[in-house]
């Protein structure tokens, strides 16, 4: 049975190049759309808050795999035709922004008020305050969830195979398919997924460590 595994390593190879692949595109977009709507949250005008603060809490309360549905079998009725891929990582990326707002607010906040006003007073600019004395503080408290949010990208990942794309998990289904033995495909897969979220750990870990000079 193990031959066979190792047989299937370079259908698997693909299958795993595929789930890097959306993670990644997820992690960048998610990113950066949740750190600006994140920062527009926090110092925003209310006309600017409450549609973030509507999107967040609307996007976090629905399962994904609803959202993925919802953008690849519906939009078509309102002619909106995305092709399975782009569909998948429109849908982690808003999942997965709505999660990154919460965090970049709750890093923001944490932050004593007087570190801003200090920083007033000695005629810092806004863009000044968020670069040199909020972000810097805010980075140490944001690392930790947003890793554990990148982490459950990738193994939120898994449900691409649900509308036809070619990631890990589907690939794993594929060989059984042929071969009808589940049991080593799916412990290699599960390997495989533990090898990529233990070294996210740990580099988060590592970057947790890097920051760490900054004190309460």
């Amino acid at each position: 049975m193990l031959l066979y595994a190792i047989r299937s390593l370079p259908f698997l190879w693909q299958g795993l190049f595929v789930t890097l692949e959306v993670s990644v595109l997820v992690v960048v977009f998610s990113l950066i759309a949740g750190v600006i709507l994140g920062v527009g949250i926090v110092y925003g005008p209310w006309w600017l808050y409450w549609p973030i603060r509507i999107y967040s809490d609307f996007l976090r309360g629905i399962p994904l795999l609803v959202l993925i549905f919802f953008l690849y079998y519906a939009l078509p009725f309102v002619s909106i035709n995305l092709t399975n891929i782009a569909a998948v990582v429109l849908a982690l990326s808003a999942f997965e922004t709505a999660h990154i707002i919460e965090v970049v607010r709750g890093a923001i906040q944490s932050i004593p008020r007087g570190q801003n006003e200090a920083a007033k007073t000695i005629g810092l600019r806004f863009g000044q305050r968020l670069l040199y004395v909020i972000a810097p503080q805010a980075v140490r408290r944001f690392l930790p969830p947003w890793m554990n949010a990148v982490v459950d990208t990738v193994k939120g990942s898994a449900l691409v195979s649900l509308v036809g794309i070619v990631d890990l998990m589907l690939a794993i289904q594929q060989v059984i398919g042929r071969t009808y033995i589940p049991m080593p495909l799916y412990v290699l897969g599960a390997v495989m997924y533990f090898v990529i979220n233990y070294s996210l750990s740990s580099a988060s870990r590592a970057l947790e460590a890097r920051f760490a000079y900054i004190r309460e």
